[in-house]
C-alpha cells in the first residue's frame, strides 16, 4: 500500500457509509429494532477484522499500548451510537443530527492542535466548503414532536465529542500500531458494549427474525464495517484534517440513492448541500 492510496480509501469509506445511509432503516421498518441492528453491525465487524490481518499477514499488536488506544476507538464510536439512539428517542432529529454531523470539526481542531497538520489554502477552502456540507445533507425537517426534556441536547453533544476525539484517536494510533490490530480492537469495543444494546431493545413487542431482518441487517451493516476499516487506512496514509471531512461527506451518496430507491425531491437546503459537497470533494482531493 502506497502513501497516495489515502485518497482510494477515503473514497470506498465515502461511498460504502452512504450507501449504508441509504438502506439502513429497511431493516428497522421491517419490524427490526435499531438496537439489535448494532449488535448485527457489531458481529459483521469479526469477519472484517480477521480478513484483514490474514490479508496483511501482519501479527496483532498485544501489548498494552495498543490495546488501550484500539478499544479506546472502538468504545468512543460504538458508544456514540448508542448515545445516539438515546438522543433521538427524546430529542428532534433536525437538530441532533446537525450537531453531531459536525465533529469533524473537533477532529481537525485536535489533529491542528497534537498532530501538527497543516494543509494548502485548497484543501483548508475544501474542509470549510465540507463542513457545511454536512451540516446541510444532515438537517431534517422539523416534525412538531414535543420535546420533554433537554437531555438529549447533553447526548447529542456527547456523540459529537466521542466520534470527533476518536477520529483523532485512530489518527494517533496509526503512528504507533499497524491498522490492522486498531480495527481489531474497535471490533472488541463493539461487542463489549452490545449488552447495553440489548438493555436498550424493547422486546415487548414483535421482532422480525426473518430475511428482511437481522440477514438484511446485516447485508447492510457490513457496508458500514467496511468503511470503518478503510477509514484506518486513510487515516494512516493521509492527513486527519483532509480525511475525516471529506468521508463526512457519505450523505451526498445518501441523498443520491434515496432519490433514486425512494423517489425523494431533495428541497433546497438538501441540494445546496449536495452542490457544496461536490465542490468539498474536488477541493480535498488534491
Amino acid at each position: 500500500m502506497k502513501k497516495n492510496n489515502w485518497l482510494f480509501y477515503a473514497a470506498v469509506t465515502t461511498i460504502s457509509w452512504g450507501v449504508w445511509g441509504a438502506l439502513i432503516e429497511l431493516p428497522e421498518k421491517s419490524g427490526f429494532p435499531a438496537t439489535l441492528g448494532y449488535v448485527v453491525w457489531s458481529l459483521t465487524m469479526v469477519p472484517c477484522a480477521l480478513s484483514a490481518l490474514w490479508i496483511s499477514r501482519v501479527k496483532l499488536a498485544r501489548d498494552g499500548r495498543s490495546v488501550f488506544y484500539g478499544l479506546i476507538v472502538g468504545l468512543f464510536g460504538a458508544g456514540g451510537q448508542l448515545l445516539l439512539f438515546e438522543a433521538l428517542r427524546e430529542g428532534p432529529a433536525y437538530i441532533v443530527f446537525p450537531i453531531v454531523s459536525l465533529f469533524p470539526i473537533l477532529t481537525v481542531v485536535l489533529s491542528m492542535l497534537f498532530l501538527r497538520e497543516r494543509g494548502s489554502v485548497r484543501q483548508w477552502a475544501g474542509i470549510g466548503v465540507s463542513l457545511a456540507a454536512i451540516f446541510l445533507l444532515s438537517y431534517q425537517p422539523a416534525t412538531g414532536g414535543r420535546v420533554r426534556s433537554i437531555v438529549w441536547l447533553l447526548l447529542a453533544i456527547l456523540v459529537f465529542i466521542l466520534w470527533g476525539a476518536q477520529a483523532f484517536i485512530m489518527k494517533f494510533a496509526t503512528q504507533r500500531m499497524n491498522e490492522e490490530s486498531i480495527f481489531f480492537y474497535m471490533m472488541a469495543g463493539a461487542l463489549l458494549l452490545t449488552p447495553v444494546a440489548l438493555y436498550m431493545t424493547s422486546f415487548s413487542g414483535a421482532i422480525n427474525v426473518g430475511f428482511r431482518g437481522p440477514w438484511l441487517a446485516a447485508m447492510i451493516h457490513v457496508l458500514n464495517s467496511i468503511g470503518a476499516l478503510t477509514l484506518v487506512y486513510a487515516l494512516r496514509y493521509g492527513k486527519a484534517i483532509v480525511v475525516v471531512p471529506m468521508t463526512g461527506l457519505s450523505p451526498l451518496i445518501t441523498v443520491g440513492i434515496s432519490l433514486i430507491l425512494y423517489a425523494v425531491i431533495p428541497g433546497p437546503i438538501l441540494l445546496t448541500g449536495v452542490g457544496l459537497a461536490m465542490a468539498g470533494i474536488y477541493l480535498l482531493s488534491e
